[in-house]
């Protein structure tokens, strides 16, 4: 199971809403398009959590984020299951609220104290992976940073982000 995030401008979201069958074919297409060319990271209209996707979730809950960037917000009705339940969106004015307090976040304050043991007893998905903290942290800490710049990017150009785990 991964986390997948899109970047979808106010006019896509409209459309998300009025045609979810649309934006499950435009999150495939951008996806493809994606994978077959080197994209930059001002381009880059998906981005993908990995496994990562739980460990963040996990340590955002501890500093009570004031937004739900691994699952989404509100629901897409009538978009049916993606993999793991249905796509969730941010609104770009919680987009602008994540992206800035990512900013005020860096990995070392979100991760505190916290060990890999931590996340390992707290059964953060996916268990067994989170023992060793030369391997596990830096994983967290690279995918945190990479979630931080694509949020930033999405607010930046006033975009929202259609979520949910594959």
């Amino acid at each position: 199971m991964v986390g997948v995030h899109l970047r979808l401008d106010p006019r896509e979201l409209a459309r998300a809403a009025r045609e979810p069958h649309w934006v499950r074919a435009f999150a495939d297409e951008v996806t493809a398009r994606e994978a077959e060319r080197a994209v930059g990271p001002s381009e880059r209209r998906g981005h993908d959590l990995g496994k990562a996707w739980d460990g963040l979730r996990f340590l955002l809950e501890r500093r009570a984020f004031p937004v739900d960037l691994v699952h989404g917000e509100e629901g897409l009705p009538g978009a049916g299951d993606w993999g793991y339940g249905a796509p969730r969106v941010l609104v770009p004015e919680r987009v602008r609220l994540a992206a800035d307090a990512l900013a005020d976040l860096p990995f070392t304050a979100l991760l505190g104290d916290v060990t890999a043991a931590d996340l390992a007893r707290s059964e953060v998905y996916p268990a067994g992976f989170w023992w060793d903290d030369e391997s596990a942290l830096p994983y967290l800490s690279a995918h945190h940073a990479a979630l931080a710049a694509f949020v930033a990017t999405a607010a930046r150009y006033r975009h929202g982000l259609l979520v949910w785990s594959a």
